[in-house]
């Protein structure tokens, strides 16, 4: 019987969105990580790997069936909290693409055919492009909870 749960969340709206989540986000993480950066862009990662530890811990919960677990968050304000989490991450990651187009342009000076020194534009480019990508799946992510939290559910799937 749980093994059919498992089976079912992973192949949820829900399931596929938190896989998503944690794919992308790790990917923001290795594309800053990869290279030498400064300043703000910290907070890029910072946002990235914060979001990949709760979504990752999150998931692991569903999927083993131990959200009543979590002290607070758990059992039947299970999808509420997820809700929140989607919420609070699609914010976070909106803040961090600004911060990281600002850092973009910033860099745009190096990106002429001409330019022979290492140059940080198309890495933060390709790392906002990602950053987007995870807000937007968090926002649809978010809408889908809460559409179900309206409809009277306390389940994920």
């Amino acid at each position: 019987m749980e093994n059919r749960k498992d089976k079912a969340f992973l192949k949820s709206p829900l399931g596929v969105l938190r896989l998503s989540h944690i794919l992308l986000d790790a990917l923001v993480w290795i594309t800053i990580a990869s290279r030498r950066y400064e300043g703000a862009v910290h907070f890029a990662v910072f946002v990235a790997v914060l979001f990949w530890l709760t979504a990752l811990a999150l998931f692991i919960c569903t999927l083993l069936g131990k959200s009543e677990l979590v002290p607070c968050l758990g059992a039947e304000r299970w999808l509420l909290t997820n809700t929140w989490h989607d919420g609070l991450a699609t914010l976070g990651h909106l803040v961090a693409c600004g911060v990281m187009v600002y850092k973009t342009k910033e860099k745009n000076f190096c990106n002429v055919t001409a330019y022979s020194f290492s140059c940080l534009y198309s890495l933060y480019l390709t790392a906002t492009v990602f950053l987007a990508l995870c807000a937007f799946l968090y926002l649809l992510s978010a809408i889908y909870s809460a559409y179900k939290a309206s409809q009277g559910h306390t389940s994920l799937f």
